[in-house]
């Protein structure tokens, strides 16, 4: 009986190390997202600023919601939007002097993007508010659209087209019928919009949970069929992209994985070692300042390598810098 009573208490002492070990780690791998600090994202080549790309006059158009707003920024400058167009008065110093304005010195900017708007709003908008542009005008548009469809509303309500969350498979195959349908109209009406030509570069839609599907850890209930529907809805958007030379999809699902709710899961197929960290706002369905700043980067990379349907009457490319000298 008194071996028993030792014996008891090595068995409790072991325990109370395995939880004060095993506490930390769960915080650590399963609740801590630390944000990082510093630039985010892919690099981009200097190269392609060293000239200027065009004298055209450039429309850069925004369309969209919340992410081509810009919510979960740190400020305005810092939103993707605007970083394409100009760099910030603190930018990372890899990406100083690489901006749209560097290379299109007859660039202007309008936004008509809402932070909560759904492709159907998107369809809307384009109708209602925007007008057609002078036929001397080249359309440099960029989008995100097709997020809150999926996201909306957050399982509170039962399921409906525009707002799917919780929907099963089966009930959203019309509803993604449907985003084809108006995704292909809002693209013939901003070709309408320029009648001087345009390029459009669409983002698709990314993943808060790191291709994992488990909805808990972004605080939404479960959805059986969530990653099922969205992988339907960026394959809608590739497919509708596909079949015009001029729109061109930006890959935010593959640059953002890693960078979710599973970022410091360093078992997961999908962890990024050298960037093990959160780039989501604390509204889980929008970037923060360095989600920005990565968005900012595969926009810029993906204009860059098809900078040539910017041009129509190239002009004679000489060095930025001799150019600020005469």
């Amino acid at each position: 009986m008194n071996d028993q009573k030792p014996r008891s208490r090595r068995w409790l002492i072991l325990l109370g190390v395995i939880i004060v070990a095993l506490v930390p780690a769960y915080i650590e791998f399963f609740l801590r997202r630390p944000v990082g600090e510093g630039p985010a994202g892919p690099s981009v080549s200097a190269d392609a600023f060293e000239s200027v790309w065009t004298d055209r006059k450039i429309m850069m158009l925004g369309i969209g919601d919340s992410v081509t707003r810009g919510l979960g920024a740190e400020s305005r400058s810092h939103t993707y939007f605007e970083r394409l167009q100009n760099n910030p008065a603190d930018e990372f110093t890899d990406m100083q002097g690489k901006s749209l304005a560097k290379v299109l010195p007859n660039l202007t900017a309008e936004n008509f993007a809402v932070s909560g708007s759904t492709s159907i709003d998107h369809l809307q908008t384009l109708e209602s508010q925007i007008e057609p542009y002078p036929d001397d005008v080249f359309g440099l548009v960029v989008m995100t659209t097709g997020g809150n469809d999926l996201i909306h509303s957050y399982g509170r309500r039962p399921a409906v087209e525009g707002a799917m969350y919780g929907a099963t498979l089966e009930e959203a195959l019309p509803w993604i019928a449907n985003f084809k349908t108006r995704l292909n109209t809002v693209f013939d009406g901003i070709e309408e919009r320029f009648p001087g030509g345009c390029v459009i570069y669409v983002g698709d839609i990314y993943d808060p949970t790191d291709g994992v599907g488990d909805a808990p850890s972004i605080f939404l209930p479960h959805w059986a069929d969530g990653l099922a529907i969205h992988a339907k809805y960026n394959a809608t958007i590739r497919d509708v992209a596909s079949k015009r030379d001029h729109i061109h999809v930006v890959d935010l699902h593959q640059t953002f994985l890693g960078h979710g709710s599973h970022c410091r899961q360093f078992w997961r197929a999908n962890y990024d070692i050298s960037d093990p960290h959160y780039w989501f706002y604390d509204n889980i369905e929008d970037p923060n300042d360095r989600g920005y700043d990565a968005i900012r980067r595969v926009f810029l990379n993906q204009i860059i390598a098809t900078r040539d349907q910017l041009i129509t009457k190239p002009i004679t490319a000489e060095p930025l810098a001799l150019a600020a000298n005469e």
